[in-house]
Parts: C-alpha cells; structure tokens; sequence
C-alpha cells in the first residue's frame, strides 16, 4: 500500500463526505463495509465483507464481518467472524478477504501484516459453516513474497483444482493442493503486459492497468479475472482466458470511476439464476475513501461473453423470496435503515441500536397470508426512563400504524425485556415493514434484537 499511498493522499479532498442514498443501495447501512466476497452455500448468499472504522481517515480495519441474504434485498448482519488477532502471526491491518468452501469446509483466505518482517502476508483460517466459529489453519502465513501482498481470489475449478490470486502491485499466482492449505509449486508472477491488463498512461513503473483486488470466475468454459485499474481512482476492468492460469487478455472496463471511493473490490457470484456483481462505494453518510459501502447490481453477459459497463444503480429492488413474520426474525435483517447501528455482544448475539430519535429500519416483502397478523412479539430494551416507543408501520415510515411498542427500560443492551401487544390494525397479504424509533433521548434511544408476529 506504500505505492499508493501519495496518490490517496492527492486525491482524499475530493472524495470525503461525498454522500448519494440509493434505494437498496448501499447494502448495508448499519456499518462500513468494503471489499465484498460473496459465497452461494445451501441455496443462500453469504457476503464476506471488510469492516472500516468509523471516521477513519486511513485504512483502520480490524476485523471481518459476514451478511447474508436469501432475497437479494434483505441482508442479515452474523456480526464479526473473525479478526487478525485471531492470526498469532498478525498485527493488524484486516484488508480484503475471500471465502470458499470445499467438501463441507470453509477456507477464509486474508490478508495481514506479519509481526515477522511487518510486511502484508496471506493466511488461511478454516471453520465448519459458513458463519464460524473459524480458526487459523497454519499458524503461520500460507505465503508472503517480497512486497505486496494482499487482496487473495481462491476458485475452485470443476476438476477440484484450486487456484490462488492475490497481489499490489503484482499480480501473483499459485495453484493449491488439494487441502487447500498448501502449495507445492513456484509462485508465478504473472506478466504485467497490454495485452493482459490494458496501458497505463504516463507510469513507467506500472505499465498496465491492474492496480489490486482480483477475483476469479468462471462461465461457460471462459475464465474472467476481474481487478480494479489505475492510476487513482480505480475503475474495474477484466481479462479473459481459457485456463484458470493464463494467459490473460484485456477484455475492458466493467465499472467505471465513479462512487466516491478511490479504491473499489469486486466479487462475482451466481444465485439461483442470475449474476450478481458486488462493489464499495462512499455512498452512506459518512462515507469517504476510508469509510465505505457494499453494494450490489445485475450482471449480464452478451452472447460473445463479453460484458457491457454497469454504472452504479439503486440496486436490487425486487425480492426473489417472501419473509415469514410468523418466525422468529432478527432485528438485523435489513432492507433498508437510516440511523441505526449494529453491535454485538455475548448476551443475544448481534442486535441493532437506534441512535436518534426518527431512526428506522425497513424489511421488504413480508407474507402475513390471508388469516393475518392480531399479535406482535419483540425483544427490546432501552436505558432510558420512559416516552420511549417503536412503531410497527406498513408500507412506508409514515405509513399504516399497525402498533405501538412501549420500551421498557432494562438498563444496558445486556439486558433485555420481551414484549408482546396486540395490533392496532390487521394485516393480511404481502406488504413492507418499517420500525421506526422514538425517543426524547439524544442519542442511542433504543436496541432491539428479534421481532414475530402472531395469528
């Protein structure tokens, strides 16, 4: 990151506080994620994000986070799943991961600096779901070169051949073994040419177009390697090839320079029938080059396999899949949200915690079938002594009042109250939720962990 770091620094002025709210976009509004890696296991999408601080003015990245989905619209936050210091090796600096699984294991590849040399290297951690608990497979780095490493792409191939990428400034490569926590081949520096990544105009140090953040996919028989482009701000562009391993050619720009962020990390998935193509941007409020935002779009290909440029989108709007408010639903499954934080503790896992009075989250596309909903069931809890309530509304934020919660004061999101009340106004049929929170406190007015209805 030291290459970059003077061309950040000519550029953050420009992108600070840069502020657009998209529809569903950005995907997550309760924190700052960047570098997507999303993971299809048992018919639903997992995201794997990093987590930046909030007000960093550099990379402040500590651990890494998992969201996950079984709409495209509404993403529940499994909180923290690991962190460096999970890595005895490591010291810091949580950047862009990618996990896979491989015969019911899951192999989350990461990079970190190493106490060692107190440069970046690669680890792997291994778990048995998708959510954890995961724990480092090696005790050491999986591999550390001589510079630069960073951003890891692992593909599994339909012959069960793993393949590894990763690199800043170079882009390097290894095939893995079967355990996939070992190699037994060379490195392979792979070729910086035109042909393979594009001109960069004016660097002679850096000649192509690739900058970082590879990620490796495959369609019909075509490989395409996806990978932000320089100089600063990045793009996303792709190659193309007919082995996992090369050679590469330059295919064009899939993303262009746009979002805020000057940095961006592409993860490419397919789930139940479409491509989806996950990027950051600086899109929440807030947001900066250090403080990002995941978000998502269709992919489509043309019938060559060529991809036409997408430009960043409200996002997916249209649920692929109803919700049941007759089970238990964490409060941490958000469409939408505005003011709202999540945290996470031992007591209930992760919950969410409305900062101001106003503040509200949203859940798309609820089914409440033809009988309808007469009961609501939350866990809440506030520290605060009275005149603090949570609306359950319909359709909008100002919509159908369907109940009033009153919030009893528990004293500290360790402890909490179940409250139950029965609705103002039924509610048959299919329809979007909004919680809103209300309180005379000026800031942290509420939290809430899970939320049922009943018939």
């Amino acid at each position: 990151m030291k290459i970059i770091r003077n061309k950040i620094l000519q550029i953050v002025i420009g992108v600070m506080g840069i502020n657009t709210a998209f529809a569903q976009n950005p995907i997550i509004q309760t924190n700052y994620t960047a570098d997507p890696a999303p993971l299809v296991y048992n018919d639903r999408l997992y995201v794997y994000t990093t987590h930046d601080e909030d007000e960093s003015t550099w990379f402040n990245m500590n651990n890494w986070r998992v969201y996950s989905t079984n709409d495209m619209v509404n993403w529940t936050d499994h909180g923290v799943i690991l962190s460096y210091k999970n890595f005895d090796w490591a010291k810091g600096d949580a950047w862009a991961p990618q996990c896979i699984e491989k015969d019911g294991k899951f192999y989350m590849y990461i990079p970190a600096v190493s106490k060692v040399n107190n440069q970046p290297a690669i680890g792997v951690a291994v778990a048995d779901s998708p959510l954890g608990p995961f724990y480092d497979a090696l005790g050491k780095p999986l591999v550390q070169t001589d510079r630069g490493d960073i951003d890891p792409t692992v593909f599994i191939d339909d012959d069960g051949e793993a393949h590894l990428y990763w690199g800043n400034p170079k882009l390097k490569y290894v095939k893995l073994n079967r355990d996939m926590i070992s190699y037994s081949s060379s490195v392979v520096e792979v070729p910086m040419v035109e042909k393979a990544f594009g001109r960069r105009e004016g660097d002679a140090q850096r000649p192509t177009e690739y900058e970082e953040g590879p990620w490796l996919y495959k369609r019909n028989q075509l490989y395409y390697l996806f990978w932000p482009g320089g100089p600063l701000p990045e793009f996303i562009g792709y190659s193309t090839s007919k082995s996992p391993q090369g050679p590469w050619e330059y295919a064009g720009v899939v993303m262009a320079r746009e979002g805020g962020a000057f940095t961006n990390h592409p993860g490419v998935v397919d789930f139940r029938g479409k491509t989806y193509f996950f990027y950051h941007n600086a899109a929440l409020p807030g947001g900066s080059g250090f403080t990002r935002s995941v978000a998502v779009e269709e992919l489509n290909f043309n019938k060559d396999g060529s991809i036409s440029p997408i430009k960043m989108s409200k996002g997916i709007t249209k649920a692929l899949a109803t919700v049941n408010p007759y089970q238990l639903n964490q409060a941490e499954m958000i469409s939408w949200s505005e003011n709202v934080k999540a945290f996470q503790n031992d007591k209930v896992g992760v919950f969410v915690k409305a900062k101001k009075n106003g503040a509200f989250t949203s859940v798309k596309n609820i089914d409440f079938g033809n009988v309808g909903a007469k009961t609501f069931h939350a866990r809440v809890g506030t520290t605060h002594n009275g005149g603090v309530t949570m609306e359950v509304r319909s359709g909008a934020v100002d919509g159908i009042l369907l109940g009033t919660v009153k919030i009893p004061m528990t004293g500290g999101d360790d402890r909490w109250d179940v409250v139950n009340v029965t609705l103002d106004s039924a509610i048959k049929g299919i329809h979007d939720l909004y919680f809103v929170f209300n309180g005379k406190a000026q800031s942290n007015i509420m939290f809430f962990d899970y939320w049922r209805f009943g018939n």
